[in-house]
């Protein structure tokens, strides 16, 4: 059946290039569309109406081409001609049928949805009705009958248009759909802790601690600020000092391991003596020869003979056997390197401030993220946020803090990806979010950015996916309807 429509068609277009006896022209312009109907059903649009052929006369050997064409309100490039119909005179009419018979074979690509003989004088109507597939540019469009006139030679080709309906599908507003904020659970004990070096200068085989011995005297205020910093803040109660005494390579490992030990101690009795802190407070470790800091600095070196020094430390397992084959590289010369450059980095003394951080009240919070925002927890971040509002340049920025604050927080990562969408930063959201270590949590999130970016498809799926999710189901069912 589709075979003999087809070419039925394309006969169409053959017959209207003969050459027919002139006539008087035809008025398609009187016939009458009524019973338009333009709707939207899921992905699809139903279009329907109806002709009303009462007032429109075609001569024998004539015929009119009407063909429903939506054209975008928007971009005249947007437009989509639908499947047309044809009226047809009787002798016309007699040809098509005969050609359609005799099976002509014809280029034509376009089905006509109806073709009838015209019986001038008479009720006559043609029922349209068809379904195509929705696209965004159909919202607002304009819906037109484009007809055509063909058989005569004085005749004009093309009549004017049939206006059906404007406006049609009018776009809907979208609706508003729920992001997905985590409140962090509250931190019972705030408990932080800062990590810092100490790079002292000792005499060889001492483990004094000397304030005017070389450069020593910028260590030092060096550490007396930080120390200083964490003992006056008041909002801050010190729990512990951790300190951990390095030492490097050069003299036999027994040895080294205890002038770390002593090298430590001496920092620790400056830290009591000078700030008055209890000594209790002070774990201290030796861990002698730092073998391991060594070979990460030669890697990261171009130092001659890298590659024997590597070597030597990854075969000689006896640590007090390294030192001979290495003073014997390049006569001296790269033993020497190591003396000057990279084991004075080694003799060092690292040391942790443990302590505990009282809570704060919003107001508080709001001055503390300026000036040392990891004194609060992720719960405080999150009720500063939301006392900007969200989609404040301040609501986002907060979030932003947030997540440098704790980058290994899903709940962070979460809340500050949501607070992207808020800004229209849909791509870079997405990404952050499907790299979350339980994603799961993020899939109502997901679903309305790509909402944003109108990828309603999408969309549904990642609202399906977070099944048990009370705002991703409200979001679904918003999202169903709108696409009604």
């Amino acid at each position: 059946m589709k075979r003999n429509i087809i070419k039925y068609i394309t006969l169409i277009v053959f017959v209207a290039g003969l050459a027919l006896p002139a006539m008087a022209q035809t008025t398609p312009q009187d016939a009458k569309i009524v019973k338009e109907q333009i709707e939207r059903v899921g992905d699809n649009v139903s279009v329907s109406f109806e002709f009303l052929l009462d007032d429109v006369k075609v001569r024998s050997n004539d015929m009119i081409i009407y063909t429903p064409v939506l054209v975008s309100a928007n971009n005249a490039n947007d437009k989509l001609s639908l499947s047309p119909v044809v009226v047809a005179g009787g002798k016309r009419n007699k040809i098509l049928k005969r050609q359609n018979v005799l099976n002509k074979e014809n280029s034509a690509n376009v089905e006509p949805d109806a073709v009838l003989k015209r019986k001038n004088n008479s009720q006559q109507s043609i029922a349209y009705a068809l379904t195509v597939p929705f696209s965004n540019w159909m919202q607002g469009a304009t819906v037109l009958v484009e007809t055509e006139v063909m058989g005569c030679a004085d005749c004009n080709e093309n009549a004017d248009d049939l206006l059906v309906a404007t406006n049609i599908l009018p776009k809907k507003e979208l609706p508003v759909f729920a992001l997905t904020y985590i409140e962090p659970e509250l931190e019972p004990v705030k408990a932080r802790s800062d990590r810092h070096t100490a790079t002292f200068n000792f005499v060889v085989n001492k483990y004094d601690l000397l304030r005017d011995y070389k450069d020593n005297r910028s260590k030092f205020d060096e550490v007396d600020k930080i120390i200083n910093e964490v003992a006056s803040n008041k909002d801050i109660q010190i729990s512990e000092f951790t300190i951990d005494g390095y030492a490097s390579p050069e003299s036999p490992a027994t040895h080294n391991k205890m002038l770390a030990e002593r090298r430590a101690d001496a920092f620790a009795h400056y830290l009591v003596t000078k700030f008055n802190i209890d000594r209790s407070k002070f774990t201290v470790e030796s861990h002698g020869e730092d073998w391991e800091g060594l070979r990460k600095a030669v890697e990261a070196s171009q130092i001659a003979d890298k590659d024997e020094i590597l070597n030597i430390i990854a075969t000689v397992a006896d640590v007090d056997a390294r030192d001979t084959p290495l003073r014997k590289l390049s006569g001296g010369q790269t033993y020497a390197t190591l003396l000057n450059e990279f084991y004075p980095p080694l003799r060092r003394t690292e040391y942790t401030i443990a302590y505990v951080v009282r809570s704060f009240d919003v107001e508080e919070a709001k001055q503390i993220i300026k000036t040392n925002p990891k004194l609060l927890s992720l719960n405080e971040m999150y009720l500063v946020a939301h006392s900007y509002g969200a989609g404040t340049p301040e609501f986002k920025e907060v979030f932003d803090i947030a997540v440098r604050m704790y980058p290994d927080s899903d709940i962070a990562i979460m809340n500050s990806a949501a607070a992207d969408i808020e800004n229209g930063a849909y791509d870079q959201a997405i990404s952050r979010l499907q790299k979350l270590s339980d994603a799961s949590k993020a899939y109502n999130n997901i679903g309305v950015a790509y909402l944003m970016k109108g990828d309603y498809d999408k969309a549904r799926e990642y609202f399906a996916k977070a099944s048990g999710d009370k705002d991703a189901k409200s979001n679904l069912d918003k999202l169903v309807e709108f696409m009604r």
